[in-house]
């Protein structure tokens, strides 16, 4: 009996991994379609889409991100030993 199901799930497993392309041998079937059916999928990136004006993430935001964070931490920890029983509310 636990064979037999076993096997089931193997099989729902491999056809699963072969419907998202990631069995070997198997690859996500697709057709290639006109340009403009291909700019039209998703995930298609068109000129129009990216603006190179936007602002990114930059590492030095990430910092000041990171550093904020750490503050925080540094002030509940105070927080936290100013507390005469040292627990948390």
């Amino acid at each position: 009996m636990i064979l037999v199901a076993l096997v089931i799930v193997a099989i729902v497993a491999k056809e699963a991994l072969k419907g998202y392309g990631l069995a070997p041998g198997a690859g996500a079937t697709m057709k290639a379609g006109t340009p403009a059916e291909r700019a039209r999928m998703p995930g298609a990136i068109s000129g129009e889409a990216l603006d190179m004006g936007a602002a990114t993430s930059t590492p030095a935001s990430a910092l000041e991100r990171a550093r904020g964070v750490e503050e925080m931490m540094k002030r509940q920890a105070a927080e936290r030993e100013a507390r005469p029983d040292g627990t948390a509310q």
